[in-house]
């Protein structure tokens, strides 16, 4: 087999990671941003089956910043794409003129997910209280 020289060989193996990412096997890791962490932990605490509304006005009351709704559902939906929340129809009510409202609860890998991105946090901030005291 001839030896591919250094540059194609790197090429090579960044089309192979991308492509594993676009339609192939799913990364056994992904980052969450901070906003996806505060609707994960939101959603904790809230309790399964929230609705965004009801993530909405939680966000509100704990964070630090007022989130719109836009970005919230984006964010979900980001969520769910990643198998990080399972969402469920709830059935129409008549103020909604019928029309379903989508619940959500923290799937394991969402759990699993917040886990580790709280421990690559935590390892970050060890050695620091001096500094940022």
């Amino acid at each position: 087999m001839p030896r591919l020289p250094m540059r194609a060989t790197m090429v090579v193996i960044v089309v192979f990671v991308c492509n594993k990412g676009l339609g192939g096997e799913m990364p056994k890791s992904f980052h969450l941003g901070e906003f996806e962490q505060l609707v994960l932990l939101t959603l904790l605490h809230v309790g399964p089956w929230a609705s965004a509304p009801q993530l909405l006005e939680e966000l509100e009351r704990r964070a630090p910043r007022v989130p719109t709704r836009g970005a919230v559902y984006r964010t979900l939906d980001r969520l769910e794409d990643k198998g990080y929340v399972i969402p469920r129809a709830q059935p129409g009510s008549p103020e909604r003129a019928g029309l379903p409202r989508r619940s959500f609860r923290v799937a394991a890998a969402g759990l699993r997910a917040l886990k580790e991105s709280r421990s690559v946090l935590l390892g970050l901030w060890s050695g620091l209280e001096g500094v940022l005291d």
